[in-house]
């Protein structure tokens, strides 16, 4: 049986339809990526399956109960690790692991037994009795994630689990997260960032405006919705380059200052940009980013 099952959920605040009628599942041991605008109702989606919210409509299934009638109880074999920091100040590393691990029922020994093994997994080995304050952001991200495991769940839930983090922390946070998997753990998780999608997620689904618009894996998203192959042109000859691009490539785009050319084959583009002192460019394949792109489009959500 699948961890996650879910049929026709729907759920408004007011006028508002946040989520409409979607449908997903998400196997044992994949990772599964829910990608979005801002409101796009991804952060929704994982409150309903926790049944910190009740939908409207639809059916919510979660480690082979139904939520949210038995949302508790699905609720003790899952992790959670949020979009904010939420770890409370006034403890230490080891007592946040500690205070949380008691929410499950845990006794002591048994926290106490595995607090040694997740501060080493979150890389903090030797800070147990550190103070909050003293961790830098990549540091709390961690121990979030390591607290989210101290139930030793089977499924874990992450809103956006890189956010504002830098490019080391980020790098350190996904071979985590590999590690879970390669452990059989289920992974659900929220992404801005199209390339952790591209590298974490077995399966990925593509939500706008509460609906789900495309859903499959990666790379098998790439060839079926955009081009092969991109060229990105910018510098002080865009203005006439974008009308030249036109017959040059089957669709371009322009974003601001930079022209973007999907095609087939690059060669023409990258013809009539040789030698041009006035434009810069860069060629590259087509990504998980250029479909969001396409598919949501490129105006700013906020």
């Amino acid at each position: 049986m699948n961890p996650l099952v879910v049929r026709g959920l729907r759920k408004s605040y007011g006028d508002l339809e946040v989520v409409s009628g979607v449908d997903l599942e998400v196997a044992s041991g994949e990772c599964f990526g829910l990608l979005g605008p801002n409101g796009a109702g991804k952060t929704t989606i994982l409150r309903l399956c926790l049944g910190l919210v009740e939908a409207d409509s639809g059916s919510i299934r979660l480690l082979g109960r139904e939520v949210p009638a038995h949302a508790r109880e699905a609720r003790s074999e899952v992790g959670v690790v949020p979009q904010l920091d939420n770890l409370d100040p006034d403890f230490t590393v080891a007592e946040n692991l500690l205070v949380y691990g008691r929410y499950f029922g845990l006794e002591r020994h048994e926290i106490d037994g595995r607090i040694p093994a997740l501060l080493e997994f979150a890389g903090l080995a030797g800070r147990a009795s550190a103070k909050i304050q003293t961790l830098s952001g990549g540091m709390k991200r961690r121990l979030i994630l390591a607290r989210a495991l101290v139930n030793e769940p089977r499924l874990l839930f992450m809103d956006e689990p890189t956010t504002g983090l830098d490019p080391q922390a980020r790098h350190l946070i996904w071979e985590r997260l590999r590690r879970l998997r390669q452990e059989g753990r289920t992974l659900v998780l929220t992404t801005h960032f199209m390339d952790e999608a591209e590298r974490l997620c077995t399966r990925v689904a593509i939500m706008d405006r509460g609906r789900i618009i495309a859903q499959g894996a990666p790379r098998a998203l790439v060839a079926e919705h955009i081009e092969p192959q991109v060229v990105e042109a910018y510098g002080a000859g865009l203005e006439a380059w974008a009308e030249q691009a036109l017959s040059l490539a089957p669709r371009v785009e322009r974003a601001g200052e930079t022209v973007f050319c999907y095609a087939e084959r690059a060669e023409p583009v990258l013809g009539a940009l040789e030698g041009r002192s006035d434009l810069s460019f860069l060629h590259r394949p087509a990504n998980l980013e250029d479909v969001f792109l396409k598919l949501t489009g490129r105006d700013l959500r906020d």
